[in-house]
């Protein structure tokens, strides 16, 4: 399995998500100032042209989401994601798909300063924020006890939010970034 990789992309998610699996991976270094990510070579694995990206065997897999879906299927064992036939199944497909639908635009816009626009298709950041505080709960993550990818889906968001400086969040979202951030495979920025 190959994951094209630079330490200052999403690709870190994906990283993390694979750590998380114990997956045998190997990084494919991609260099932003020399462009390799518009290569006619890499355009083939992702023809957006953007990191992450995934290669297992024949599969080719892009957006984080989808590879993190795609890993939780693939490792079972790990235990990272519910199985299809769980009662679970439904929120955590809800809350995966909300963390790039929503979470992720409403947090841009609020990081540049630029107002949410209905018409766009997503809710603002305060919203968002409380949306995920209320399915978060009591539990130190969004299943209770139990990790999963949805945690580091929606948990990357926040970890970016603190990485690029921004207002710390309430005090419920800073305390699940602190729980996600001590994991041992956690997040790492730049590495």
């Amino acid at each position: 399995m190959k994951l094209y990789f630079n330490p200052q992309s999403r690709a870190v998610t994906v990283k993390w998500m694979l750590d998380e699996c114990a997956a045998p991976y190997e990084l494919v270094p991609i260099d932003f100032t020399k462009r390799e990510h518009k290569t006619a070579e890499f355009l083939k694995i992702n023809p957006a042209g953007k990191l992450p990206a995934l290669e297992d065997r024949d599969a080719r897999i892009f957006e984080t989401a989808a590879i993190c879906l795609y890993l939780g299927d693939k490792y079972a064992h790990a235990n990272l994601a519910p199985a299809i036939s769980a009662s679970e199944r439904g929120r955590y497909l809800s809350l995966m798909v909300y963390s790039t639908s929503q979470l992720e635009p409403a947090m841009g816009d609020s990081l540049l300063k630029v107002e949410t626009l209905a018409q766009r298709g997503w809710t603002d950041f305060e919203t968002a924020q409380n949306v995920v505080e209320g399915e978060l709960g009591d539990g130190p993550y969004l299943f209770g006890d139990w990790f999963t990818a949805a945690d580091i889906m929606i948990g990357s968001m926040f970890i970016w939010k603190r990485i690029f400086g921004a207002p710390p969040s309430s005090p419920a979202i800073e305390a699940y970034v602190d729980r996600l951030l001590a994991r041992p495979k956690a997040m790492k920025f730049g590495k």
